[in-house]
């Protein structure tokens, strides 16, 4: 049997970008063992994907160990960097599909398109290689839920950096309106993020039997996405995972424009993105000046619309790039 080993050893959101390549490839070559090089803690959402046979635990590429023969193909989908093309390499593969690095003049591909978005990136390497793929095959099956949180808004206070962090005052004030409303709140985040909860609860009044944030694991995390009447959240995995389950959300982009990895046009319905027009460091120490000019008036605005079905929007990059629009 034909191996086909793929790397995407990123975070959440980057998998879930990876939904309709990896289906791809599952529908390109339905004899062969699709084998994802990925974290293992993503293994519970890479079962929902449904089109990996196995998984190589592996945290970043340079950990990527291969004991096997050589596979027949090595997908790059992590990046065209230097560290994961030579993981690839190490597996000895017949073939390597990746984005160009030109430290490696054997290793051709379609050249790295900075302002692509994660989907279209994906979906263009494979089809560099003849593999036709679906952008719009992003959507997943909701898990089994042991606990009912249909009623239940998600504000997901955390993120992957503090770059990426709206203010914790600005969630509290969001959690108070969302209560005036009658609506129930329940918080999440990671075992990092459980202290910043907390503290978003107690100024808003909300009891903390409704901080999920460090109690769950990444599967009840999703079931309570996918049951969730909308969710609250910067630029996260979380976010992705909702675009995923077709849920409702408002989204609070900066640094990076949601061009580049926000709901796709097509799913924008269901989506308000709200976006200041700036790029800056996604990786920054301190919130990005640009996420700060995200208001708490244009994110309660947001909500209210969401709760009341009345269609999502997007405030986002230039003109341009319609239909997003900016905000401020």
């Amino acid at each position: 049997m034909a191996v086909v080993l793929v790397l995407q050893a990123r975070g959440l959101g980057d998998l879930l970008t990876s939904i309709p390549a990896l289906r791809a490839l599952r529908r390109a070559k339905p004899h062969d063992r699709i084998v994802l090089a990925a974290p293992h803690r993503l293994k519970p959402i890479v079962d929902l994907i449904a089109s990996v046979d196995a998984m190589a635990p592996t945290p970043e590429p340079g950990a990527l160990r291969w004991d096997g023969p050589g596979p027949d193909l090595a997908v790059n989908l992590h990046g065209p960097s230097t560290e994961s093309i030579i993981g690839l390499v190490k597996t000895e593969p017949r073939r390597i599909l990746s984005y160009r690095n030109a430290a490696f003049p054997d290793v051709t591909g379609p050249q790295w398109q900075p302002e692509m978005h994660d989907v279209d990136r994906w979906c263009h390497l494979l089809e560099s290689d003849g593999i036709s793929a679906d952008r719009r095959n992003l959507g997943l099956m909701p898990p089994v839920s042991a606990t009912n949180r249909s009623d239940c808004v998600v504000v997901h206070v955390g993120a992957g950096a503090p770059a990426r962090r709206w203010p914790a005052d600005r969630f509290a004030t969001v959690v108070r309106h969302l209560r005036v409303l009658g609506r129930q709140v329940v918080l999440t985040g990671d075992d990092n993020e459980r202290a910043l909860a907390l503290n978003i609860a107690t100024s808003a009044g909300l009891p903390t039997d409704r901080v999920l944030a460090g109690e769950q694991n990444l599967i009840e995390l999703a079931a309570t996405i996918a049951e969730a009447p909308l969710v609250i959240s910067g630029d996260t995995g979380v976010a992705h995972l909702a675009t995923a389950f077709g849920t409702r959300t408002v989204l609070l982009f900066g640094p990076t424009p949601p061009r580049w990895g926000g709901p796709p046009p097509h799913l924008l319905n269901r989506h308000a993105v709200l976006w200041a027009g700036d790029t800056g460091d996604p990786f920054a120490q301190t919130p990005d000046p640009g996420l700060l000019r995200i208001g708490v008036t244009e994110v309660i605005n947001a909500v209210d619309k969401q709760l009341n079905h009345r269609g999502g929007h997007s405030i986002g990059t230039d003109e341009r790039r319609a239909p997003y629009r900016r905000v401020g």
